[in-house]
């Protein structure tokens, strides 16, 4: 059983479940807590990562749809036995709280509920700073 969530790497908080990196680089500052797992095929790609979000959008939908959701499932649940833990929080850096800030996080998360039927979360706060129904735990 996998349950996922995304977050931001500032905003991540233990209690939350056990952090994954999705990003091309690792994190330059530090962290309050343990980041021990990376799932780069999650990151997007360094050849659509600048591109507007339509075009990103499609070229990150076409990487995960090629990896398959059994093949990420099968990643995820790697983690999640290696910790004892089915909460993962897949985190990057953007902050969703910004007015018109978007990025991969939230595109996954779209791909895997149609995918899968499974709902993944945003723990951090949206625009605005308010959070949305259904993300706090």
């Amino acid at each position: 059983m996998l349950t996922l969530f995304t977050n931001r790497f500032q905003a991540f908080q233990p209690l939350q479940g056990v952090p994954v990196r999705i990003t091309l680089g690792g994190v330059r500052f530090k962290l309050p807590y343990s980041l021990t797992h990376a799932v780069r095929e999650l990151a997007p790609r360094r050849d659509y990562l600048s591109a507007p979000k339509p075009e990103f959008t499609q070229a990150y939908r076409a990487d995960l749809d090629q990896l398959g959701p059994e093949r990420i499932a099968a990643l995820l649940h790697q983690i999640a036995v290696t910790e004892g833990d089915h909460r993962l929080v897949l985190l990057c850096f953007e902050d969703l709280a910004k007015p018109g800030v978007w990025c991969h996080r939230s595109v996954f998360a779209s791909w895997w509920k149609e995918r899968t039927g499974d709902e993944v979360r945003e723990l951090s706060p949206g625009e605005g700073g308010h959070y949305r129904q259904g993300t706090l735990m």
